[in-house]
């Protein structure tokens, strides 16, 4: 059993407040099944920037600016926030962007998987199972001598602040809302929740989550770890019975493998997709969310796996290379196949390393 201490309750906490807040996000404009989700607001945050041309998919989104400084100001409090960097750049920078093809086939990151699945959405069982499958390769590659080096403090104590800086601009962009940045005015990038609601529920979240630690991915990790004595198995499934209550209460839980919003039917492409995502966050020590998350905690590797994420958003998109309901276009296909091929290469090319060393 794990021990109630008071970690174990702000995970709790967390998780929950994360399942209630993204369902009810979805209640007050954001797209169905998407109240938040990671990838899917990346890519519009990259449409905003004019990184990609798909006139449905731009918006600043108000709760990834709110994560990542929530974590700073949680950090700041807890005299938690550490510059730091150095680990495998240019690997991190890359896995950014592989993490968003998975998330882009798959049609969302591993937050808005237990978010379909916790309306009803059974098409997501494909891609729970990738995701459970990739976590459990990444494992074994750790276990096998892969390590990608930890991140070093940085004396000066500049490098981690970049990547908050530039969230807080994109505040600044959001509520100004100059000319050269733009706004869909129909799909999914037109539609969202109140932007103060928005914001202050990203503060909230953020600031938990820096507390917290909490991670999709990390759950499942952990769990295999240590079975029920993670408490992040708890916050998980705080999160999953506060989504599925919020659902159930809003009308908005329709079990079903067909006519679901945001979804496709071509399981196997949705299992590699999130078996990617998992396989990679796993090595580089968390989920897009918690990636966020670290990143404004000053850690710079994770700063640069965001801006990854960002240019692999635009890149979904200016490449069509996102899963629709039509299904999972061949580019889309063979950009999973690339990234598998990718974090299998540099599994064997890092544990080699380590082996020398």
């Amino acid at each position: 059993m794990p021990v109630f201490d008071r970690h174990f309750w702000i995970v709790v906490v967390a998780g929950g407040l994360l399942g209630l807040i993204g369902v009810g996000l979805a209640v007050l404009g954001n797209p169905q099944n998407s109240g938040i989700c990671i990838s899917c607001f990346l890519e519009n945050t990259a449409g905003a920037l004019g990184l990609h041309g798909n006139q449905r998919m731009q918006y600043l989104r108000p709760e990834l600016i709110g994560f990542v400084l929530g974590a700073v100001f949680s950090a700041a409090a807890g005299r938690e926030f550490r510059s730091r960097g150095g680990s495998a750049p240019l690997l991190r920078f890359l896995s950014g962007v592989f993490l968003m093809i998975g998330c882009g086939v798959f049609i969302g990151c591993p937050i808005k998987l237990f978010l379909r699945l916790t309306a009803g959405d059974l098409t997501v069982l494909s891609g729970l199972a990738g995701l459970v499958v990739g976590v459990w390769f990444g494992l074994k590659g750790l276990a096998g001598g892969i390590h990608l080096g930890g991140g070093r403090q940085d004396p000066r104590g500049a490098s981690g602040l970049w990547v908050p800086l530039f969230f807080l601009l994109l505040l600044v962009l959001l509520l100004l809302q100059p000319g050269f940045i733009l706004f869909s005015t129909r799909g999914s990038g037109a539609q969202h929740a109140p932007l103060l609601f928005s914001l202050g529920a990203g503060l909230l979240l953020g600031g938990l989550a820096q507390r917290s630690r909490f991670c999709i991915t990390g759950s499942v990790r952990d769990t295999f770890l240590m079975g029920r004595r993670t408490p992040l198995i708890w916050g998980l499934a705080a999160f999953i019975l506060a989504a599925v209550g919020t659902n159930l209460a809003a009308g908005r839980f329709h079990p079903g493998f067909y006519g679901q919003p945001g979804a496709h039917l071509d399981y196997g492409w949705s299992f590699l997709g999130m078996l990617l995502v998992g396989w990679l966050s796993v090595l580089i020590g968390g989920c897009p969310f918690r990636q966020l998350i670290k990143a404004g905690e000053g850690d710079a590797d994770a700063g640069l796996v965001v801006i990854g994420m960002l240019l692999g958003g635009g890149l979904v998109q200016a490449w069509g290379l996102a899963g629709t309901a039509a299904g999972v276009p061949l580019y889309g296909k063979v950009a999973v196949l690339v990234g598998l091929a990718f974090v299998a290469a540099n599994s064997l090319l890092w544990r080699e390393r380590v082996a020398e060393a």
